[in-house]
């Protein structure tokens, strides 16, 4: 089993390390895909790009105060989204930026170490 490593300090969630069918936030693993905030991490129920709905993540992740961004990890690699999520994506209020499952942790963990108001929505990597 692969597991990428990533290190991080303080009292916000801190994704550790990734792969492996699961993740390693804040000491705790969570086995497949997961949304993380930078105060609590809880599963999704996802598997794959196709299953995302914009509204439904955006709803998922509805907190005060707002998001600016929420990562959407998608896998292994950066995949086309489907066309009509593409299309909502710019219309869904956050800034949703998609990227790799692994640039969306590492990337998480920087915006939280700044105190930005970010989620990741992270699709688990086999």
């Amino acid at each position: 089993m692969d597991i990428e490593e990533l290190s991080g300090a303080g009292d916000r969630q801190i994704i550790e390390a990734y792969g492996g069918g699961g993740f390693r936030i804040s000491k705790q693993v969570w086995t497949g895909s997961v949304l993380v905030f930078v105060d609590r991490t809880l599963g999704w129920p996802l598997r794959c790009a196709e299953d995302i709905d914009v509204e439904d993540l955006v709803r998922a992740t509805a907190v005060e105060p707002p998001l600016e961004i929420i990562l959407l990890g998608c896998g292994a690699a950066l995949t086309a989204l489907p066309l009509p999520l593409r299309g909502r994506l710019g219309n869904a209020g956050p800034v949703i930026d998609a990227m790799e499952t692994g640039a969306a942790c590492r990337t998480f963990n920087v915006l939280a170490a700044e105190d930005r108001r970010v989620a990741a929505a992270l699709l688990a990597l086999d």
